[in-house]
């Protein structure tokens, strides 16, 4: 198959890490892969980096010139699938005109529902599959009318890395300054209100009466970082915050912390999640949007009933530090739901079916 994916994010966020997960799983299975996206984008470098062919707009162009610049590359190249990443991108791709001469595949990953417009659902009428990332979100997208003929469920992906080594695992807790002895909690995502890191800043204090020598890191940058800021000074926990930024080596964090927190309040699915599944960390999050499919409470993790309460998390964490054992169970059991359900090889064939059925369905 030749496949063309489009992507309008400027940023690196999960969405871009299953694209280029997705791309790899194609090529190596012997289709052609190609890559439009913002010039300068995390993503396009990336893909120029590991040699896809990559296709650069500008992002100050507006969607009618973006839509025109996709007309001449697909009269000038027979793509078969035309896949698009986010709802700016299928705009485009259906300005363009994409769904009629090839198959236009809509990736849907976020969890609110999709606007009634008549514009806004021809869009997705003109797909021949919306691949939603959990049945969460595919539940809102057949809210809106779609078929359900139309609406396929592929669970994001990701890789197996092999257990950190004792130095790996050091190294990584020197980098922000954690002793040897102390407990590491971790965050990994865009710092936004819906995302909860406040959650777990107002969670600190009760922990820290009974763990003293425990510290918080957040990975990631984002509007709520100034009030994050604040707030830790008004709690008194700025001396046990990490605000780590963006961290580019991410795997890093996974090796540092002792106990990954996911405070998503309605999560689509959560790749963080995945990954630091991956690594075999014990995991607390909240049982919102797609987490619960991902995680059985007592078995490969920790689930707070959501709405959460900071009381309510502070307990499950200190239950979990006073318990290594059931730590290390509940890290095994994460690590192993990843190699059953969610490698990123489970995503690109999932992904490649739906090729399939899209191109049948012509």
């Amino acid at each position: 198959m030749n496949i063309l994916h489009l992507d309008t994010r400027p940023d690196w966020r999960g969405g871009q890490q299953q694209i280029l997960l997705t791309m790899r799983g194609l090529r190596a299975r012997g289709h052609a892969t190609e890559l439009m996206a913002f010039e300068n984008s995390p993503l396009l470098l990336r893909a120029r980096q590991e040699g896809f062919h990559v296709h650069a707009n500008s992002p100050r162009l507006g969607r009618w010139t973006a839509a025109r610049n996709l007309r001449r590359l697909l009269a000038a190249r027979p793509f078969e699938i035309v896949h698009t990443h986010d709802a700016n991108a299928l705009t485009v791709a259906w300005l363009s005109g994409a769904h009629r001469c090839a198959a236009l595949i809509v990736a849907r990953r976020v969890a609110y529902p999709l606007g009634r417009s008549a514009f806004g659902l021809a869009r997705y009428r003109a797909a021949r599959r919306v691949i939603a990332v959990s049945e969460f979100v595919a539940r809102s997208v057949l809210a809106a009318g779609l078929n359900s003929k139309q609406v396929a469920v592929v669970y994001d992906g990701v890789e197996l890395p092999p257990p950190p080594t004792p130095g790996e695992r050091a190294s990584a807790r020197q980098r922000w300054r954690i002793s040897p002895g102390d407990t590491l909690l971790g965050c990994v995502g865009y710092l936004l209100p819906e995302k909860g890191q406040e959650l777990l800043l107002r969670a600190m204090p009760e922990v820290l009466k009974h763990i003293p020598n425990c510290s918080l890191l957040l990975a990631g940058d984002g509007p709520c970082r100034g009030r994050l800021e604040s707030l830790a000074q008004e709690l008194d926990i700025a001396g046990a915050l990490v605000l780590a930024g963006f961290v580019e080596e991410v795997e890093e964090v996974y090796r540092a912390v002792d106990i990954f927190l996911f405070p998503s309040r309605e999560e689509p699915l959560g790749s963080s999640l995945l990954a630091a599944m991956a690594h075999g960390l014990p995991v607390v999050a909240v049982a919102s949007g797609g987490v619960p499919e991902i995680l059985e409470d007592g078995a490969n993790g920790v689930l707070i009933a959501a709405p959460p309460e900071a009381k309510q998390l502070a307990a499950s964490i200190v239950r979990l530090l006073r318990d290594p054992a059931k730590a290390e169970q509940l890290g095994r059991a994460a690590r192993e739901t990843i190699s059953t359900r969610f490698t990123a090889d489970h995503l690109v064939d999932k992904t490649i079916e739906c090729y399939t059925e899209a191109l049948a369905a012509s």
